[in-house]
């Protein structure tokens, strides 16, 4: 089961997305055109006076690297779905090489220039580029689905902690965190800290167990610094033995989860320093926003049976009864950026290697997705695939990790680039 496909009407209003079957009846009759292929909208020949449509739920679930979007209906229906895969490390390393090359200037014979940071204040709310650049692609596809769909509220995986306040106001202390969702928060912190593997064999796919490092009945504490995650075979044969008893034929393995126990949990870090800055940007677009917890996203998922995937870790966003999956294969974006704005390119040292081109080349850009017809030649066929041109009037491709060029000419766009890339 394919995506339901947007369609809007000819004064380009968003309707109720449409089964494919539809859409593919509606192109064959001549009543409609493709009119973006990413997401892939329809438009309508005719305009359509009061249209009828339900309004629709976009529920999202940020993460650290992948963001999960979905649509649901107001009858429970999960009709859409999407993983946008981010790229804040890519950003950290470019500006970390450009840091480099700015102080390589900078120490050479040069004259003295005193440093920028010294007359420099960070307004309230800052945050890293690396960071801002999750916030800011998110926003971007909120805006771009509103356009295609029409939305009546926005749901966010936000809060990290499950208040029951509302239930037992007389609530207090450590009870605070032990009701329906009580583990949830945790057990979901450490299946990402341990890449949801058994600590001790690597296992995956299996029931995992908390297991403490160093244990309980030796003075080891619940910190989550001392808490790992293991097998059921794993945790029977460890019993109360220390780590270091435990793992005293594999001292590399020691070693590796002795330094992942204390390392901190970047991905969880970066979701909880842009998650208010996310929350404020959805509140500007106008529509209704509600959050949901970490917890009760994982108590719905499983409670209904789902899979652990990113955009239906999104549909169990907040208070879900029942859900009704009607697609499965998703839309997956990832973002790729514009690329740099530099033409003379430099080899890690600063010295110019060699220029870019002037863009485009022959109509083309970079990043354009194009269909290519070749007539004859080694190439011969049709497909379709992003495209890099260069000065010669060739197309360069990479195909199945194969790459090769074929002539412009046989080439035409039909989606241009808009710094994502498409599955």
């Amino acid at each position: 089961m394919s995506n339901y496909v947007f369609i809007i009407d000819a004064q380009k209003t968003p309707m109720n997305p449409i089964h494919p079957a539809q859409a593919r009846k509606l192109l064959e009759q001549g009543k409609a055109a493709v009119f973006r292929r990413y997401p892939f909208t329809l438009i309508l020949k005719r305009a359509i006076e009061r249209p009828i449509v339900h309004p629709l739920t976009l529920k999202i679930d940020p993460g650290s690297k992948v963001t999960g979007f979905a649509l649901v209906t107001d009858r429970d229906e999960v009709i859409w779905g999407m993983e946008l895969k981010h790229r804040g490390q890519q950003i950290k390393l470019a500006i970390d090489s450009r840091r480099s090359l700015r102080r390589g200037r900078r120490n050479r014979n040069t004259r003295y220039r005193q440093p920028r940071f010294l007359n420099r204040s960070r307004p309230q709310g800052w945050l890293a580029p690396s960071l801002k650049h999750r916030v800011l692609t998110t926003e971007t596809w909120v805006k771009r689905l509103r356009k295609f769909a029409p939305l009546g509220e926005i749901g966010q995986e936000l809060v990290k902690f499950d208040t029951q306040a509302l239930d037992n106001p007389e609530i207090s202390g450590c009870e605070y965190q032990q009701g329906t969702l009580f583990g949830c928060e945790l057990r979901e912190y450490l299946l990402e800290k341990w890449q949801r593997n058994c600590a001790y064999c690597g296992i995956e796919n299996v029931p995992l167990q908390i297991e403490h490092i160093h244990p309980l009945a030796k003075g080891g504490s619940n910190r989550i610094s001392n808490l790992c995650l293991a097998c059921e075979k794993c945790n029977i044969k460890k019993g109360t033995k220390s780590i270091e008893q435990f793992l005293s034929q594999k001292p590399d393995l020691l070693k590796r989860i002795l330094a992942q126990a204390k390392r901190p949990c970047l991905d969880a870090a970066a979701v909880n320093a842009t998650r208010w800055a996310l929350f404020n940007r959805l509140k500007e677009t106008g529509l209704p926003v509600y959050t949901g917890t970490g917890g009760q996203t994982k108590y719905n998922r499983t409670r209904l049976g789902l899979q652990k995937t990113h955009w239906l870790d999104a549909a169990c966003v907040g208070i879900t009864k029942t859900l009704q999956v009607l697609t499965e294969r998703i839309l997956n974006v990832t973002a790729t950026g514009f690329g740099p704005r530099q033409r003379c390119q430099t080899d890690k040292y600063g010295y110019p290697i060699k220029h870019r081109p002037l863009r485009p080349i022959l109509g083309f850009c970079t990043g354009d997705i194009v269909r290519a017809d070749v007539p004859k030649g080694k190439y011969q066929g049709t497909f379709t695939a992003r495209v890099c041109p260069m000065s010669d009037g060739r197309g360069e491709f990479i195909i199945n990790k194969k790459r090769f060029s074929v002539r412009l000419d046989y080439c035409k766009a039909i989606h241009r680039k808009d710094g994502y890339s498409y599955v």
